[in-house]
């Protein structure tokens, strides 16, 4: 892709301090990533055995040396005294492996501290209703400070150990939501609303039984109506904590349809609000890819698939079609096939460009906890051919790949190592 800011020069202009794009495939080169800021005379070597006629470079992201050393005499003397290609090639991996591993553990920390604080609001909401009340405002307060901020943020899947059940749903529900919020540009005020609203959903929850408080397609009539009634237990709870008017009724609606189909007051149309519209229509997708059995889930592909082929008209238009967007062909978690026939698993999707996201692939040379995520945004050549369930990977590849039993999403910065990095490279 080539990028408005960038231009073409020849091999002879390399300079170190430029930021270079190698259009090629990842594998035909022997750099970690395709675009990096050069940093020594061996990578430019390096770069002009690749047989390319010329690079792109982008110039607001460079700051090339003024030298003009181009003796290939005293360039090959001056390798001598640096680092190898190889070496390099191998420390710049080492460097942007630890860089992903770390972003991973950041995401899944905050994910931590969230579930942490969701289960101190469930423990207050009786006793100190206020107190759980401002531990909720500020949790979205501070997931807000890194959503609206001027950094693109990217729908992120962790591990299955990140979250217990009770607390995943809500968070899931509460991120996607919030991504979903900023894409239709909603007002600080009603992303504040949004966030509390869906961190605090399905609260009323716990003033079930135990056996009742996932929806089982089992369930008997006298069963589902006792289901249902966690709406108006959550808006009790919401009461209490003395939660805004636009909160109370997005809890109010989260389980009612555009079409009318919904519950507990069958509410339809225009009746429902910008936000019961998202927490309805994200809480709906959650549930679909997190069932209570999981035997029962369906890939993000398929949940998406769905939701616009057969349940379109139980949700409004525009949100949705901001959602598809949003997530992409392929949301997290979606297990793919690439044009070159490799299998890989989708882990982070950034919603300004959501049909190159980034991803995992299998190659038994490289072990599982070793892996890098590649950007497909950064390959040319290499892109999606289809989406496959779990269950239709080869053993290798799915032994490999690990597709979650239960979806886990964050968000995570998406320029995180491009800032970081003043001679690396980005994801």
């Amino acid at each position: 892709m080539t990028d408005l800011h960038t231009q073409f020069i020849e091999l002879s202009q390399l300079r170190i301090g430029m930021f270079v794009y190698l259009d090629v495939g990842w594998m035909d080169h022997p750099f970690p990533v395709s675009n990096f800021k050069i940093s020594n005379n061996a990578q430019i070597e390096t770069i002009r055995s690749l047989g390319l006629e010329r690079v792109r470079y982008a110039p607001d992201k460079s700051s090339p040396e003024t030298s003009t050393k181009t003796d290939d005499a005293q360039i090959q003397q001056e390798n001598k005294l640096i680092e190898s290609p190889g070496a390099f090639a191998a420390r710049q991996r080492r460097e942007l492996l630890a860089n992903q591993q770390a972003s991973l553990q950041v995401c899944e920390r905050q994910f931590s501290h969230a579930a942490q604080t969701f289960k101190q609001v469930t423990e207050l909401v009786h006793s100190q209703p206020a107190q759980a009340r401002e531990l909720t405002e500020q949790l979205i307060q501070g997931f807000l400070g890194e959503i609206l901020g001027e950094d693109e943020a990217a729908i992120r899947l962790l591990s299955e150990k990140a979250g217990e059940k009770t607390s995943l749903h809500s968070i899931n529900v509460t991120v996607i939501s919030l991504l979903l919020g900023r894409t239709l540009h909603l007002s600080k005020t009603d992303m504040l609303d949004l966030g509390v609203a869906t961190m605090l959903h399905d609260i009323g929850k716990m003033e079930l039984p135990d056996r009742l408080r996932w929806q089982d397609e089992h369930f008997n009539h006298a069963e589902r109506q006792l289901y249902h009634e966690h709406v108006l237990h959550s808006l009790a709870l919401a009461r209490k904590m003395g939660l805004s008017a636009n909160v109370l009724l997005a809890i109010a609606q989260h389980h009612e349809h555009a079409d009318g189909t919904g519950y507990p007051s069958h509410v339809q149309g225009d009746k429902l609000s910008a936000i019961s519209r998202i927490i309805a229509l994200v809480n709906h997708y959650d549930n679909l890819c997190n069932p209570a059995n999981p035997a029962f889930a369906i890939t993000p592909h398929e949940a998406l698939s769905q939701i616009f082929t057969q349940h379109k008209p139980r949700f409004h238009i525009p949100t949705l079609t901001a959602f598809i967007r949003m997530m992409g062909i392929y949301p997290p978690g979606s297990v793919v096939q690439l044009t070159d026939e490799r299998y890989a698993m989708v882990v982070s999707v950034n919603s300004a460009r959501p049909i190159k996201p980034k991803v995992v692939i299998h190659n038994s040379a490289v072990p599982r906890d070793e892996a890098l995520v590649i950007n497909l945004e950064h390959e040319n050549t290499l892109c999606i051919h289809r989406s496959l369930k779990p269950l239709q990977l080869p053993k290798a590849a799915y032994d490999y790949l690990s597709p979650r039993k239960r979806l886990c999403y964050f968000f995570e910065r998406g320029l995180e190592i491009e800032q970081q990095k003043e001679d690396g490279a980005t994801t």
